[in-house]
């Protein structure tokens, strides 16, 4: 077997050129993931199908700026399959403050929490970042948004202005079909990158198919 972390990212290998962290809590699996133990470290691969952040590795994406230790705003959480890989990389001294307006996946990642120690679920709905400003006690160092809502380009600029330390890093999946579904996804990208760029210096971008049919992901730093 072999183990080889990615040079430029944080916390994140290739083992036997599949993706992976190394597990927070080991022996624990999160949504059904191999893991892969090697010289005493416990490997969770980490599927490119189910995280567009992983497909976004896989398909070549240069800048991703999470880092160990960070402070992470995640809207859209739903049950933790990414948070779960973020919580790996950002180590017991960061932490992430999940968002999502689903009861039900909340409960899930609830669960994960509980063993994980640095994630804090909190049921809201991220179109109102005033209803968790006493739950987000600090500026965080990146938010990232994977929410499925026609809004999610004002999603993102509300919540980095609200949360976000100048100069922290934003990561979107824009999901061109949540957003308009009978316009061509190039044009919704086009429109949504012209008022990204507003309040972001847009570091990397890449389109997501085939693994995530209509998602550009995009990593940016606030101006």
């Amino acid at each position: 077997m072999k183990i080889k972390p990615l040079k430029e990212f944080d916390n994140i290998f290739f083992v036997d050129k599949k993706l992976a962290t190394v597990n927070l809590v080991s022996g624990q699996k999160v949504y059904g993931e191999d893991l892969v133990k090697s010289d005493n470290i416990e490997y969770r691969i980490w599927d490119y199908t189910r995280s567009k952040p992983a497909a976004a590795i896989k398909k070549g994406l240069k800048k991703f700026p999470l880092k160990e230790g960070m402070k992470v705003l995640y809207l859209g959480v739903a049950s933790g399959t990414t948070a779960s890989h973020f919580s790996d990389i950002i180590g017991r001294e960061g932490i992430i403050y999940g968002v999502d307006i689903a009861e039900r996946v909340l409960r899930d990642l609830v669960r994960i929490s509980e063993k994980r120690g640095n994630i804090v679920p909190i049921l809201a709905d991220s179109r109102k970042p005033e209803d968790y400003e006493n739950t987000v006690l600090d500026k965080v160092d990146l938010v990232y948004c994977d929410v499925a809502d026609p809004d999610q380009i004002k999603i993102i600029i509300r919540n980095s202005q609200k949360f976000l330390k100048s100069n922290g890093f934003a990561i979107i999946a824009i999901k061109s079909q949540s957003i308009d579904v009978v316009k061509n996804p190039n044009e919704v990208y086009k429109e949504s990158l012209e008022e990204l760029e507003k309040y972001f210096e847009v570091l990397d971008k890449i389109e997501l198919n085939p693994y995530h049919k209509a998602h550009l992901f995009v990593v940016m730093k606030m101006k």
